[in-house]
């Protein structure tokens, strides 16, 4: 019996040395949703559970070379974009992935879960030629407040706050409430530039083992969407994934602790 063709997928983010985060996590996301995983390293990181202990990035013309040399052969059925490193990087992969038809997932990382600052004023102003292209940017909160302009954003006020951004770049935005504070739940809201509204909800994971979460979550939405899941859908199950991916975590580190990849399963 042949076996069905996995969804091709491109992560085009950093390297995590710690492998919680980043390429490394996509990777594994990627894999255990049954997706061929590709790559094109934005960045290197030397990092822990504990916090980045120096970056390096990489040339932003070789960093679109590597995403020419996968779709001119390969090809791909969805791409996610996390870690850029540069706006030089975020202005090329603009311009390159223009004509890409099919879902792009773009998480805009600004700072890791350790606190170190991953994003500076001039790579996140470039954000937005990459958002004008992207199918789905799914900030976290604290992004989505820089992302507006706005200082603080209160839980009622978050739609409006992804409704701004969905409206001024024509992309659906997925508003992650991980960030949200003290709360007993984790809502997630997705907002079109048509209006439509829908939130997500789940109980909170009292863990410190979150390093990797929102990498885990945009990989998991781009494989989803391309096995051509409605959107919803896919979001629904990127959700259930990463869940089980925190429930699951090994405990390893002394710090934020990466997620249990390798004991999750769910396309359905």
């Amino acid at each position: 019996m042949s076996q069905p063709v996995p969804p091709r997928i491109l992560s085009i983010a950093g390297s995590d040395s710690s492998g919680g985060a980043g390429i490394q996590a996509d990777i594994k996301t990627i894999t255990m949703l049954g997706g061929y995983a590709m790559t094109a390293i934005t960045a290197v990181t030397a990092q822990n559970t504990r916090g980045v202990r120096g970056v390096e990035t990489l040339p932003p013309h070789f960093v679109l070379e590597q995403v020419v040399s996968c779709l001119s052969d390969i090809g791909a059925d969805a791409i996610k974009i996390g870690m850029l490193g540069s706006p030089e990087t975020a202005r090329l992969l603009a311009d390159g992935l223009d004509s890409f038809a099919g879902p792009i997932v773009f998480d805009p990382v600004m700072v890791a879960t350790s606190g170190s600052v991953l994003a500076d004023e001039d790579t996140i102003a470039g954000f937005a030629a990459l958002m004008e292209i992207a199918t789905i940017v799914t900030p976290n909160l604290p992004e989505l407040e820089i992302l507006t302009g706005r200082e603080t954003i209160a839980d009622e006020d978050v739609f409006d706050a992804a409704k701004t951004l969905a409206d001024r770049h024509g992309v659906q935005v997925l508003a992650k409430g991980g960030h949200a504070g003290d709360t007993s739940q984790v809502v997630d809201r997705i907002v079109s530039p048509t209006g439509k509204l829908a939130s997500f909800a789940h109980a909170r994971i009292d863990t410190r083992h979150t390093h990797g979460t929102g990498c885990t979550l945009s990989a998991a939405l781009a494989t989803l969407l391309g096995y051509r899941q409605p959107l919803t859908n896919a979001i629904r199950i990127a959700r259930a994934f990463t869940y089980s991916a925190i429930e699951n975590a090994p405990g390893f580190g002394e710090g934020s602790g990466p997620l249990g990849h390798q004991a999750v399963r769910k396309r359905d």
